[in-house]
Formats: structure tokens, C-alpha cells, sequence
């Protein structure tokens, strides 16, 4: 279920800066009472709130822009193929490798760090093939669930540069900042996952007590020492990924379950939480945009200030959302590698970016890397036959908008800046030959419109035909489309 909690208001949690030192959290609580301030704006009649910083505004128009990203799960889970931190967790639906014991498994995960050792790591060539697929920014897994961290933090040991994991010695054993500097040598949005949980951590889960679930396993409200610490923990890691790690555009902050609700409203997957996971939102805030003004805030699936965004999880809506979003979906099957993985066609890849684009939205593609560094030769596969797509197609995909009708039988549309408009054809599994003439009823070309097929050159003959158009389609064009996975009509004017 999607969780929800209410707005703090305020700077009542600036206690928890400590750690920063005492001038820092004097700072601090400037930065926070500005945040909250500013981001006190009036919730919608759906719970999302607008953003109103027009340096956060600014980068949610580029965000928009976009419209094409790739997530990368990556962590010592990766060794085994498992899905991604969840076999750690002591609910009933996880199924562990071979049946162990729950006790037993923990031990043997912490101990895949002392596998990890991902030789043909190269992200430049990760930066390649998702910029060749018209990908323009990267979510990559700075800390999953469970803790690990994938950069070299100064707060746990439990990180990819301790001694005791084979890659540290490697230059870029610092993988989430090789990651961010080659993704951002090719010209790349940067954003930074981070798990608000942290299944490793004694003052998250404690060793003191059983973990029944996902949720930590104590009552803040009668040990608050223990969870001020995690939050002092939480707020060090965020300052070293904003301060350490070049520009970072987004913070796409997991585990909705983390947040400042009381009982009874928080719930995770109907599970009742007795407390308020409160991990102080404005004073996280504060650090994030201090550090990097106008950073944009994905605090998912936690209604609020900072979900600048929102997420939608292997989903697509099925009508224009009033608010800013993104898909969020795997490639495959899973959002980690998995050697067994079964990959959406290109076809159905493209059709889904197409649909989510024309709906005003964005897709953020997951891919997992493989234990040795390198992407699944399947993942690069679509990679590459997306990228042939939008090398013709991209001027209708990237900064485009949604204009209604949105969609017109095998057409969805898109908008561009100069106010021209695409008409997408989604081609059928096995549509070898495109028609002879389409009609068209939802947009009429303004008077010496010139309307042609984007990557064919050439001008189409088009006629009134009752309240639409008929477009013909010369035989050498449909040659020329025969087995296309979309083509785009492009319009350059429209009648109003």
C-alpha cells in the first residue's frame, strides 16, 4: 500500500544535527526554517503538494525534459542473482535460497561482501549504451535496504572500499562516484537512490530484539537515543552524497515505510506501526539543498513536501496525471540481475515509453548489472534497438508534453516546445506494411502545413475526409517502415 504522512511543520527535530557540530546545526536550522517555509505550500485534493523553491521548480522542467532515464540496482546481492536486499527481511512472502534458516541467511548475506569484486566494472561504457539507447539521466542504488553502501562512506564500514571486500584496492572502487562522473560526462541528470531503512544498522534493527518485518524493531518513543542516532546516521550519509559526489540533481529516497506518521496511519503493507518512523524530512531537506540548491526530492510514496515527484511502481496510468511523474519499470523481470531474466521486446519497451511520454510522464528503465561489472548482453540488446528508435524518433520524445486527446486509436501525441504536434503509430506484432491511408480526426494541420514521417524526408499528401484528414502513405514509405516498431507523423502546425 501506499503510505502517507502529514507535513512537518517547523524546525522542531533540528536537534538531531548534532553530528554536524554546533555551528553547522545553528546553520542548519536557518536552512530547515527556510525549507519549510518555502515548501509550505497548499497540498491538492490528491495529497500532492506543488513545489514552490523556483530553484527546485527550474529542475523539475529539466527532469521533465528528459522524459528517458536508467535505474541501476546493483549491491552485493548481485553475486548470488536474488532479488535485490528482500531476503533479509522476515515476512512470510520472501523465500530464501535453499530454505535456510532466517538467522543462518543474515549471516551468510553480510558475508557476500567478501564476493564482491566486479572486474570488468567500466561505466563509461554503461554511459554509452544508455546514452545511445536516448536515455538522459541515471538513478543509480547509492544504499539498498539493506545498508550496504555503494560509495565510500565515512559512517559505517559496511561499504564497497573496506578492506574486507575484494574491490577496494581498485581505482574506481568508489563505484557510486565512477558511476555519477561518467554518467555526467555524457551530459546526464545524476540521481542518487537512497534507502531512508537500513536493515544493518544497530540502531535500525537492533541486535537486541527479533526483526518481525521491514519496519525497525523497536519503540522510538521509548529508546528516542537509538533512533537519533540513526537519524544522525541518515543525515552524515546524505551530506556526503551531496558534498562529495560532483552535481546530483535528484534525491530518490525508498522505503515509504520511513516516515513522520503516528499510529495509527502508519501502516506498511498492512502492517501496524505503533510509532512514527520520523527521520526529519526538513532537516534532511536542508542539508540535500544546501549542498545542492534546487535538488529535486523524490521521497517515495510518502505524500508531502518532498515528493517533489511521484513513482509509480511497474505501472502505467491509465490517463494523465495531475502532478509530476515517472514510471518506474524493469526491463526484465526483476530490478537486480537475475540469471534466469525474461526481457520485454523492444516493441513492448518502446510502446511503453511512447504511451507514458504521451501521457505527460517519464520512464525511468531499470536494468541490473551483473556481478562482474557488466550489463546483461539481453539488457544491452533492447538498449541498442530502443536507441535505433529514438535516433530517428527522439525529436517526439525528448522535451516534448501530453496534449489531449493523448491517444487516437494505434496514435498517441506529443507536443513540442514550437507547439508542432507527433502522431506516434504504434505498430502491431507482425504489421510488416504500413496502410495506404490513415485518418486522423483529433488535429487538423494549419493552413501550408507540411506534414511528414520523421526520418523519410518528403512531404505527404493529405485531404479532408469528414471531421479528420486522410494521409496517404507513399508505397516507398511503407517499404521503408515495413517492420517498424512505431513511426511519427510530424505536424508542425495545428488549427486551434
Amino acid at each position: 500500500m501506499v503510505t502517507r504522512r502529514r507535513m512537518l511543520q517547523g524546525v522542531g527535530a533540528l536537534a538531531l544535527l548534532a553530528p554536524f557540530g554546533e555551528s553547522v546545526g545553528q546553520e542548519q536550522a536557518k536552512d530547515a526554517a527556510k525549507v519549510a517555509q518555502q515548501e509550505h505550500a497548499k497540498p491538492t485534493g490528491d495529497g500532492y503538494v506543488p513545489v514552490t523553491d523556483p530553484l527546485v521548480k527550474q529542475k523539475l522542467a529539466q527532469w521533465s525534459d528528459w522524459k528517458f532515464g536508467l535505474i541501476l540496482h546493483w549491491g552485493i546481492y548481485s553475486v548470488l542473482g536474488i532479488v535485490e536486499s528482500w531476503t533479509l527481511c522476515s515476512e512470510d512472502w520472501i523465500k530464501r535460497p535453499g530454505g535456510v534458516g532466517y538467522v543462518e541467511w543474515k549471516q551468510r548475506y553480510e558475508q557476500l561482501r567478501t564476493k564482491f569484486n566486479p572486474v570488468k566494472f567500466d561505466p563509461a561504457k554503461w554511459a554509452e549504451a544508455a546514452h545511445g539507447a536516448g536515455m538522459r539521466y541515471l538513478v543509480f542504488t547509492t544504499k539498498h535496504h539493506d545498508g550496504f553502501c555503494m560509495f565510500d562512506t565515512a559512517q559505517t564500514g559496511y561499504r564497497v572500499t573496506a578492506p574486507d571486500v575484494p574491490y577496494h584496492a581498485n581505482p574506481r572502487a568508489n563505484i557510486a562516484k565512477a558511476v555519477f562522473d561518467a554518467f555526467r560526462q555524457r551530459d546526464f541528470g545524476i540521481g542518487a537512490y537512497f534507502s531512508k531503512a537500513d536493515w544493518h544498522h544497530p540502531d535500525y534493527w537492533s541486535p537486541l530484539w527479533a526483526t518481525p518485518d521491514r519496519n525497525n524493531n523497536y519503540d522510538v518513543r521509548k529508546y528516542p537515543e537509538m533512533w537519533k542516532r540513526f537519524v544522525d546516521f541518515t543525515h552524515a550519509q546524505i551530506n556526503e552524497l551531496t558534498t562529495q559526489y560532483g552535481r546530483v540533481d535528484l534525491m530518490w529516497l525508498d522505503a515509504g515505510w520511513v516516515n513522520a506518521n503516528a499510529h495509527p496511519d502508519a501502516k506498511a503493507y498492512g502492517m501496524d506501526v505503533p510509532w512514527a518512523q520520523d527521520i526529519d524530512m526538513p532537516g534532511l531537506a536542508a542539508i540535500a539543498r544546501r549542498n545542492q540548491p534546487g535538488i529535486v526530492l523524490v521521497d517515495r510514496d510518502v505524500s508531502g513536501p518532498y515528493e517533489n515527484y511521484r513513482t509509480p511502481e511497474q505501472a502505467v496510468p491509465d490517463k494523465p496525471l495531475p502532478y509530476p511523474w515517472e514510471t518506474c519499470m524493469t526491463a526484465g523481470g526483476s530490478w537486480s540481475w537475475s540469471p534466469h531474466d525474461t526481457y520485454k521486446s523492444p516493441r513492448e519497451l518502446v510502446h511503453t515509453l511512447v504511451g507514458i511520454v504521451a501521457k505527460g510522464g517519464n520512464l525511468l528503465l531499470g536494468v541490473g548489472p551483473q556481478p562482474d561489472g557488466e550489463l546483461p548482453a539481453a539488457a544491452l540488446d533492447r538498449l541498442r534497438a530502443i536507441g535505433a528508435w529514438m535516433q530517428v524518433n527522439g525529436p517526439a520524445i525528448h522535451g516534448s508534453r501530453a496534449i489531449a486527446p493523448y491517444a487516437e486509436g494505434p496514435f498517441r501525441f506529443t507536443q513540442g516546445k514550437d507547439g508542432s504536434v507527433n502522431a506516434i503509430w504504434l505498430a502491431g506484432e507482425g504489421e510488416q506494411e504500413s496502410p495506404a491511408t490513415v485518418v486522423l480526426r483529433s488535429f487538423k494541420p494549419a493552413p501550408g502545413a507540411k506534414l511528414q514521417v520523421l526520418g523519410a524526408g518528403g512531404e505527404l499528401a493529405w485531404r479532408p475526409q469528414g471531421d479528420g484528414i486522410e494521409i496517404a502513405l507513399p508505397q516507398a514509405l511503407r517499404r521503408q517502415l515495413a517492420g517498424s516498431l512505431a513511426w511519427t507523423l510530424h505536424i508542425p502546425a495545428v488549427r486551434t
